[in-house]
């Protein structure tokens, strides 16, 4: 949690273990701590390796892949196109917590941006009159 309040990020919205899959050649499923805020998703492996954050501001998707037996298996799709499996209990409900971070995320930088516009078209606006006067 200390890594992302470091950095000036928001408070986390949610705590724990999410299984990933990894990049090797046998695939493994690796438990990280990880730690969802407004922001992203932070994954901490065991043993203090590199941390791995995944910012919203660089996630495309999360892709729902299957429910299997107690796991739900779901993919997050960043925007260089790398995709990520996680998979974890069903009732964690990781996925849509995510998800609902994700749309939250885009919901708020569109609105900056919309806001930034009107800004910038009632800067020029105003100075337009002002050089009607």
């Amino acid at each position: 949690a200390d890594a992302f309040r470091v950095k000036g990020q928001k408070t986390p919205v949610k705590e724990g273990v999410l299984e990933k899959r990894s990049d090797g050649l046998l695939q493994l499923w690796k438990k990280k701590r990880c730690i969802l805020t407004e922001e992203g998703l932070l994954l901490i492996p065991p043993k203090q390796q590199q941390e791995l954050e995944l910012p919203f501001s660089t996630m495309k998707t999360v892709d729902c892949v299957e429910r299997k037996g107690k796991y739900v298996y779901f993919t997050v799709v960043m925007a260089e196109g790398k995709e990520i499996d996680f998979r974890c209990p069903q009732e964690q409900g990781w996925n849509a917590e995510i998800t609902l971070q994700l749309v939250q995320y885009k919901n708020r930088q569109a609105i900056l941006a919309v806001k930034s516009t009107r800004q910038k078209q009632q800067h020029l606006e105003n100075s337009l009159n002002v050089g009607c006067l």
